[in-house]
C-alpha cells in the first residue's frame, strides 16, 4: 500500500502539515467536487453537469493512487490494491454508477492521504530533536568569542556555553560545571552533573553553570545527527509480519482481480442476470481490497520505534520491535548492567581498630594507580573526608597490587593471596571477616604496614537499586529463563545473582564462552535477548536474536554492536523495550486478526446480502481508519 510505505520513502525535514500534504489537498478538492455533484442532484440540475461534478470528483480523488497503480503496473509487473481501486472506480462509472464510483474515490483517497500523514508526522516527531540545536555557537579563537553557524565548528574548537542555552555540538567540558539536561538523548527526567572532563552533547540544556566545552566531533556527526538518521533508517525498515503481509499481498491482489473478472464473466456466459453480477464484481473488488491488512503492520511499528527513541531507547528496526515481543529468554551481563560498574568501598576491617588510617594510607599508595579498585579506595577517602598523604617509591605489582612509602612506613595494598605469598598468616577474626566478605561477593584486599598487617577493605561493584525489580518485571511477563553471564568469579557471581533473583547463572566465562551459552540458549527458547555493555560483550549481542547495549551516549561503536541501544544506563528502560515489543506484538496479531475478519465479512456481504460498492468501502475504509489508530497505541506507554 503506497501511503503505507512507499510513497513516503523520502522524508521532508520540514515538519508536515495536514494542509501541507498534496494528497490531502486532492482528496479536499474531490470531496468539494462531489458535494458539488450530490447538490445538483437535489437541486435537479441537468445530469450532464452532475457527470462532469462526479468526474473531477473522481479525477481528483483518485490522481494520487491511480498513478502509484499503473507504476506498480508498468514497473514491477503487480497488481496492488490501488490498481484493485482504480479498476472498481472506472467500472462503476461504466455501470453509471457515477455516484458510488466518486465517493469510493473520495473515501479511498482521504483514507490514504491521513494514513500518509500519521506516518510522516510519526516519523518525524523524532526530529524535534534536531530543533533544540542551536543554529550559532560562541566559539573562542585566541582571546576573541566569536559567534558562527554551528555548522562551521572544527573538532578541537573550544565554545561558550551559558546558563539556559542550549550546547550545540558534542564535546567535553574543559571549563566549569553545570547540571545538564539530558532527557533528550537519554529520556533521563533529572539533570545530570556535568564537570571539567565529562562528556556533553548536542541538544542538551545547559543548567546554571557557564561552560567552556572542547568539541569532538563536528555538527553532522554529533548524537543527535546519529540518532536521527538510525531512526529514520529503522523505521523504514520492514519487520517479519510485514513481510509476510506485502508478500501475501503480491499473491492476493491478483487473485481477487482475476476472481472478479470470473465473478463478472461466468454468469453472463451461463445466462444469468449479467448487469447484477456486473455490480456485484465491482462490490467484490472493493470488499475484497486487502487495504487495512496492508496498513496493520507498518503504523504500529513506526509509532514504536519514533516513541521509543524520544524516551532515549533506539531500537534499529521493525524487526527488531516484534523480536523484542518474542523473547523467551534473557541473559544479563553483571558488570555494567545489573551492577553499576563501578567498584566501591563496602566495609574497612582495622587490626588496631582505626578504620579511618587504614583508608589514609591505602589510599595514599592507591592514588598513583589507574586501577578500578584503586579509584574505588581513593573516592571513599575523600567521602569521608580525610586528608591522603603523599607517597613515594611508588610501585605497581602485576596481579597483585601496589606499594609505597608513606610518612617514612612502607605501605602496601595487596590481593591477600599475594600477602599471603609474602609470609603473611591471617589471624582467626580477619580470615572469619576476609571469608564473609567473599561470599558476599566482595572483593578483599589487604592492607599491609612495614610488611604487618593493618587492616583489610572490601571492595564490590554496587548492584542497581532497580535490577531485582526487572528480573521479577522479566518473569512476570512471560519470560521463560532469566539468567546471568559474567567473567567474573564464581563467588561473587553467586552473591549477585542471590540478590536479584536470578537462579541459573554462568561465570568465569570468556567473550567466547558468552557466545557459546547465548547459541545454546537459541537452541532451547528460539528467541533469545542478550544484555551488554555494546562493545566487550559485542559477540554474545551479535549472536542473540535481540542484542541490547546498556549506556551507549555518545557511544558509535555501541550503536554499532547492538540491535537496541539504551542512551542512558537505566534498567526501567529496558523494561520498556520489552514491554514495548509486546505491546507492539499484540496490537499488530489484533491488527491483522481484525482487518482479515472484516475482509471475509464484507465479500460474504457482498454475494449473501448484495451489498452495495459504496457500503462495501464505507465500511473497508473506516475500518482502515480503525486500525492506524490502533496502531498508533503502540506509542502509548
Amino acid at each position: 500500500m503506497a501511503g503505507a510505505d512507499d510513497c513516503h520513502k523520502e522524508i521532508p525535514k520540514e515538519r508536515p502539515t495536514l494542509w501541507g500534504s498534496a494528497a490531502v489537498r486532492a482528496s479536499s478538492l474531490a470531496w468539494a467536487f462531489a458535494v458539488f455533484a450530490l447538490v445538483a442532484g437535489w437541486l435537479d440540475v441537468k445530469p450532464l453537469i452532475q457527470y462532469l461534478l462526479y468526474a473531477a470528483a473522481i479525477a481528483s480523488g483518485a490522481f494520487y493512487f491511480a498513478r502509484e497503480a499503473l507504476s506498480e503496473l508498468v514497473k514491477e509487473r503487480s497488481v496492488g490494491i490501488e490498481l484493485l481501486m482504480t479498476i472498481a472506480i472506472i467500472a462503476a462509472a461504466a455501470l453509471g454508477q457515477w455516484r458510488e464510483a466518486a465517493l469510493v474515490a473520495c473515501l479511498y483517497s482521504i483514507t490514504e492521504a491521513l494514513e500518509g500523514f500519521t506516518i510522516q508526522r510519526t516519523r518525524h516527531a523524532i526530529r524535534a530533536l534536531m530543533d533544540l540545536v542551536p543554529p550559532k555557537a560562541r566559539v573562542l579563537r585566541g582571546s576573541t568569542e566569536l559567534e558562527v553557524d554551528v555548522k562551521d565548528v572544527s573538532v578541537g574548537e573550544r565554545i561558550v556555553v551559558r546558563p539556559g542555552e542550549s550546547i550545540p555540538v558534542d564535546g567535553i567540558v574543559r571549563d566549569g560545571a553545570s547540571a545538564i539536561d539530558e532527557s533528550p538523548i537519554t529520556g533521563e527526567s533529572m539533570p545530570v552533573e556535568r564537570a571539567v572532563g565529562a562528556p556533553v552533547f548536542a541538544g542538551t540544556l545547559n543548567g546554571n553553570g557557564a561552560l567552556v566545552i572542547e568539541t569532538t566531533k563536528r555538527f553532522e556527526d554529533n548524537t543527535v545527527s546519529k540518532i536521527i538518521d538510525l531512526v529514520e533508517s529503522a523505521q523504514r525498515q520492514k519487520g517479519k509480519s510485514q513481510l509476510f503481509v506485502e508478500r501475501f499481498g503480491q499473491i492476493y491482489s491478483p487473485v481477487v482481480l482475476l476472481s472478479a473478472i470470473g465473478v463478472a464473466l461466468i454468469p453472463w456466459i451461463v445466462g444469468l442476470d449479467a448487469m447484477l453480477w456486473l455490480r456485484r464484481a465491482v462490490s467484490f473488488l472493493v470488499a475484497a481490497s486487502p487495504c487495512a491488512l496492508a496498513v496493520s503492520t507498518p503504523v504500529t511499528l513506526v509509532a514504536a520505534i519514533g516513541s521509543a527513541a524520544r524516551r532515549g531507547v533506539l531500537i534499529k528496526g521493525g524487526s527488531v520491535v516484534e523480536a523484542l515481543g518474542r523473547v523467551r529468554a534473557v541473559a544479563l551481563d553483571k558488570t555494567g548492567t545489573l551492577t553499576f560498574g563501578r567498584p566501591e568501598v563496602t566495609a574497612v576491617h582495622a587490626t588496631n581498630g582505626d578504620e579511618q588510617a587504614v583508608l589514609r594510607l591505602a589510599a595514599a599508595v592507591e592514588h598513583f594507580s589507574e586501577h578500578p579498585l584503586a579509584s574505588a579506595i581513593t573516592q571513599a577517602a575523600r567521602k569521608r573526608g580525610l586528608s591522603i598523604p603523599p607517597a613515594t617509591d611508588f610501585r605497581a605489582i602485576t596481579a597483585a597490587g601496589v606499594r609505597g612509602q608513606v610518612e617514612g612506613k612502607w605501605v602496601a595494598v595487596l590481593k591477600p593471596s599475594a600477602a599471603q605469598a609474602e609470609g603473611l598468616v591471617l589471624e582467626e577474626s580477619e580470615a572469619t571477616w576476609h571469608l564473609t566478605a567473599q561470599e558476599q561477593g566482595q572483593t578483599v584486599l589487604a592492607v599491609l604496614l612495614d610488611r604487618e598487617l593493618f587492616g583489610l577493605i572490601s571492595v564490590a561493584d554496587t548492584i542497581r537499586p532497580e535490577s531485582a525489580e526487572l528480573v521479577r518485571s522479566l518473569k512476570a511477563a512471560g519470560v521463560q529463563q532469566v539468567l546471568m553471564l559474567t567473567g567474573d568469579n564464581q563467588g561473587t557471581a553467586r552473591a549477585i545473582a542471590a540478590r536479584v533473583g536470578i537462579e541459573e547463572f554462568y561465570a568465569g566465562l570468556l567473550p567466547q564462552d558468552k557466545v557459546a551459552q547465548i547459541q545454546a540458549l537459541r537452541a532451547k527458547y528460539g528467541n533469545v535477548a542478550m544484555v551488554g555493555d555494546g562493545i566487550n560483550d559485542a559477540p554474545a549481542l551479535a549472536a542473540a536474536t535481540v542484542g541490547i547495549a546498556m549506556g551507549t551516549r555518545g557511544s558509535d561503536a555501541a550503536l554499532a554492536a547492538a540491535d537496541v541501544a539504551l542512551m542512558a544506563d537505566d534498567l526501567s528502560k529496558l523494561r520498556y523495550a520489552f514491554e514495548l515489543g509486546r505491546r507492539s506484538q499484540r496490537i499488530i496479531v489484533q491488527n491483522i486478526t481484525l482487518s482479515a475478519i472484516i475482509v471475509v465479512g464484507l465479500v460474504i456481504g457482498t454475494f449473501a446480502a448484495d451489498l452495495s460498492m459504496f457500503s462495501a468501502v464505507l465500511s473497508h475504509e473506516g475500518s482502515e481508519v480503525l486500525i492506524i489508530l490502533n496502531g498508533l497505541r503502540a506509542a502509548l506507554r
